[in-house]
């Protein structure tokens, strides 16, 4: 396709063939540990699918995961085989609930709505998206497929921690971050809880799991 020929060129001027990983580029990918810190997150744009339901047994999460890794691992090849070679940014995700409570002091993973996430350089573009989609389609992948989005995410001003430990029991870290930091601060929350997953559940034990919880802020 003549938009894959073009973009494959725009790549190869005056780019480097060493791998970048985005999470040591851009700052916002750290945070420290047991406190909280206030930083703005420049704009980036992700592949995002929607959703709602406890992540641990919904199927529609499940199938979420299913289509973000395969498309973002298509999209990491085409920027490879054009001389961008990058590694492929670990998942995210926004959480929220009509109750803040649903993830504090009464937590209750059943009543949230989410939208998963995951990074995709400002180097690609839409058609490469796009692209990448039909690829994946093709091999018979990608449940959720057409619930698939390229979305700018403009957070700005956040308050975000690294938390250590079960995702289970983020609530109290999240309660002093809503209830006491954020105010304390003269800041009030806007936007979406993030959180940002460090750590494959699949490898590492509960308790060294490491996530980035980041809230959207504003000036009180």
């Amino acid at each position: 396709m003549a938009e894959d020929r073009d973009g494959g060129e725009r790549l190869r001027e005056g780019v480097s063939a060493v791998q970048v990983d985005l999470k040591r580029e851009i700052a916002a990918y750290t945070a420290p540990r047991g406190r909280f810190e206030v930083r703005t997150v420049p704009p980036l744009q992700y592949l995002t699918i929607d959703g709602q339901g406890d992540p641990n047994t919904s199927a529609a999460y499940a199938d979420a995961l299913a289509t973000v890794y395969p498309v973002a691992y298509t999209l990491r090849a085409v920027s490879k085989a054009a001389g961008r070679p990058y590694t492929v940014m670990p998942l995210e995700a926004l959480w929220w609930s009509d109750d803040p409570a649903a993830f504090t002091t009464a937590r209750d993973t059943t009543r949230w709505a989410w939208t998963v996430l995951n990074l995709v350089p400002d180097w690609l573009t839409r058609d490469d998206v796009e692209a990448a989609v039909t690829t994946v389609a093709g091999k018979g992948r990608g449940p959720a497929l057409e619930a698939l989005r390229l979305e700018e995410l403009q957070e700005g001003l956040c308050v975000q921690t690294l938390y250590v430990g079960p995702y289970d029991d983020e609530g109290p870290v999240l309660a002093a971050m809503h209830d006491e930091f954020v105010p304390g601060a003269s800041l009030r929350l806007t936007g979406k809880h993030h959180e940002v997953y460090l750590s494959d559940p699949r490898r590492a034990a509960p308790q060294r799991l490491r996530t980035i919880l980041r809230q959207p802020v504003e000036r009180a």
